[in-house]
């Protein structure tokens, strides 16, 4: 027998301190339990069909909550997987060691997740051992989530989570236009969803609001925080996620976006993802990104920063703002201006910074 371990930690205790994203403002500390993170990882392994077969490729900062939980490589270790680290999550670090491991699975962000996407079909890199790619840590556009699977062949899980602890997935098994048209579903048949508006009242299915949630594996307050704890969670528990969503009639949830990334022209509220993904439909364009900037007359308006595909023809704004236009889009949310960059502003696990660029719509942009 081992030797006896001195009030040994309950399940219960605090297991360690995770970092909020901080991708709109101060990070906060939140307090991950043992029992909680066990259930989270269990959950995540069988969603995502993690078993001793395994091979999960860190591709993230490792410890972040994605990589390490998502199932993570924290969710292979507990199925008996094996983990493998890859230096950087560019393709020519992370494609080599695809083919050499026999990588099974493996996590990323949305701008990642594009990278890999347009530099899949030219590489001389074996890719087939790779059976799900999750993409994640923020809104993977539909017109984004269609590159994947004819880029690299692997089915797409997209999974919409938080440190604090909710985690959505799109299953396995779910329609293939589900699952590039949504951010999952919960975990937990416990985890306890509302929708709701300005003034905290339920919104019915299929319109969009402030997503609250509370469940067995999300957190009651952050780390030593009252002050933010009284603003961040309801009278009875509910966790403000910050998030604006729609519940679809299958029980799966649609991101619309931060409720800060929201725009409010001139009385107007446009959701910054509807216009990104009209404007990511375009050929040419790689990425797009969209923040409000003051104005003085509207309150503010919309600034769109695309990144366009290497090797494309050059684009000029008002050809943008005819393609999503003639797309459909409402001329109230036809961007006010588009700039084309080389690069967003990123956090530190890798998602876009919309702190940054509503930062950089004010002055000029480096």
């Amino acid at each position: 027998p081992g030797p006896v371990v001195e009030n040994p930690p309950a399940p219960s205790d605090l297991a360690f301190l995770q970092l909020s994203g901080g991708s709109t403002g101060v990070p906060k500390l939140i307090p991950r339990t043992h029992d909680d993170y066990i259930y989270s990882l269990r959950g995540s392994n069988e969603i995502c069909a993690v078993d001793e077969t395994s091979v999960y490729l860190v591709a993230l900062p490792a410890a972040h909550n994605f990589p390490l939980s998502s199932p993570g490589s924290l969710g292979a270790l507990y199925a008996g997987a094996r983990v493998v680290l890859s230096p950087q999550p560019s393709p020519d670090a992370a494609f080599p060691l695809i083919e050499a491991e026999g990588v099974t699975i493996t996590g990323l962000v949305p701008p990642l997740a594009l990278v890999w996407t347009e530099a899949a079909p030219s590489s001389a890199y074996d890719l087939s051992s790779l059976e799900v790619l999750l993409v994640g840590g923020a809104k993977f556009s539909e017109e984004a989530a269609r590159r994947v699977k004819p880029a690299l062949g692997c089915t797409l899980q997209q999974v919409f989570g938080m440190a604090e602890g909710l985690v959505n997935y799109t299953r396995l098994d779910d329609p293939y236009e589900t699952v590039v048209t949504t951010q999952g579903r919960p975990i937990s048949p416990d985890d306890e969803i509302r929708i709701v508006d300005d003034k905290d009242e339920d919104l019915p299915v299929g319109e969009s609001g402030h997503l609250l949630t509370r469940g067995p594996y999300t957190i009651r307050g952050y780390w030593r925080a009252p002050e933010h704890n009284a603003r961040s969670f309801t009278a009875d528990g509910f966790y403000r996620t910050g998030d604006i969503v729609r519940l679809t009639e299958t029980g799966h949830l649609v991101v619309e976006g931060r409720a800060k990334d929201q725009i409010n022209r001139g009385g107007e509220k446009i959701a910054a993802e509807e216009v990104e993904n009209h404007i990511l439909a375009h050929p040419s364009v790689h990425d797009a990104n969209v923040v409000a900037e003051p104005d003085p007359y509207l309150g503010e308006r919309t600034c769109a920063y695309v990144i366009l595909r290497a090797g494309a023809e050059p684009l000029k704004p008002v050809a943008v703002k005819k393609f999503v236009r003639e797309r459909g889009l409402a001329a109230y949310k036809v961007p006010d201006r588009v700039e084309f960059v080389t690069a967003f502003p990123r956090t530190g696990v890798g998602k876009i910074s919309k702190k940054d660029l509503r930062a950089a719509a004010t002055g000029p942009w480096a």
